[in-house]
This record gives structure tokens, C-alpha cells and sequence, in this order.
């Protein structure tokens, strides 16, 4: 089988400057699968210096192989810090660990973690209608399950 680690290390030999790996997956049947991205966006040739660097490092008679090389797509959950921290601005949605499901403004983005903005109408006490209520979350990494960036159509 494909060692995981040394495809990581041939990735990272080869990233231009604001480029980052997200995840590195190798299958029992050596079909690995790269996701690669750029706070600048990624290009095809980008992801075809990297295949190509990736396929010249490895010796296919002794090992064959399947080889993808991408971007994460939009529906992909966000996996690594640089992810937040690319994405900081946008409309996040975000389930917790214990269960909750907040979704809002990622205002920030710290090694440790995220800080989240929401609003929504609630009854305040006072008025007669409902207030626009915002409110803001700290979220450690390790406390978020999931989070994936809503695209929004205009």
C-alpha cells in the first residue's frame, strides 16, 4: 500500500506560496486521493504540477496506482485551520459536538479557534414584535463536528 505520509511529504515539496493541503486519502487499493487549496484559489495547473510531481516520485512497478488531485468542493465540510481562516466573511454552517447547529458570519478565525456571528428574530422582552438578535459564538476546533461554508446565490 502507498505509505499516506510520504505522499503528504511530496505534496508539500511542491505548494506555491498560499497554497495548503487539506487531506491526503489512500485507499486499500492504492487509489489516493489529494485535496489541495489556495487563499488565492487553485488552478488546473496547479493541481497538474502536483499529480505530476506526485506520479514522478513513486515507482509504479512496484506499486500501481490511482492518483486525483483537487480542490475541495463546495459541498466538502471544512477540514484544516487555514480553511476558517480563507473563508472568514462568509456564511458558515457549523454542528457542534454537543449537538448544537449554529449557522452565521465567521468573523474570525485564531489557531485555537473560530468566533461566529449569528442572528435571528426573537421575542424580547419589552416589545411587542419580535428583535433582530445577534449573538456571538467562540467555537474551539476540537469542539466542532462539522462546519461547511453556504454558498449563497445572488
Amino acid at each position: 500500500m502507498v505509505d499516506k505520509a510520504k505522499i503528504e511529504q511530496l505534496v508539500n515539496e511542491k505548494l506555491e506560496k498560499g497554497m495548503f493541503l487539506v487531506e491526503v486519502q489512500v485507499s486499500a487499493s492504492n487509489f489516493i486521493r489529494v485535496s489541495i487549496e489556495s487563499f488565492d484559489g487553485i488552478t488546473i495547473d496547479h493541481c497538474v504540477a502536483i499529480s505530476r510531481h506526485i506520479e514522478h516520485s513513486l515507482d509504479r512497478e512496484e506499486e500501481d496506482f490511482e492518483l486525483q488531485v483537487s480542490s475541495p468542493g463546495l459541498s466538502e465540510p471544512l477540514k484544516v485551520k487555514d480553511q476558517y481562516i480563507k473563508n472568514i466573511g462568509r456564511q458558515l454552517e457549523v454542528d457542534t459536538e454537543d449537538g448544537r447547529k449554529l449557522a452565521g458570519i465567521l468573523k474570525d478565525a485564531t489557531p485555537d479557534d473560530i468566533l461566529l456571528e449569528t442572528s435571528s428574530r426573537e421575542k424580547v422582552e419589552g416589545h411587542k414584535k419580535k428583535q433582530l438578535v445577534v449573538k456571538e459564538y467562540k467555537i474551539e476546533y476540537s469542539d466542532i463536528k462539522s462546519a461547511k461554508v453556504v454558498v449563497l446565490f445572488k
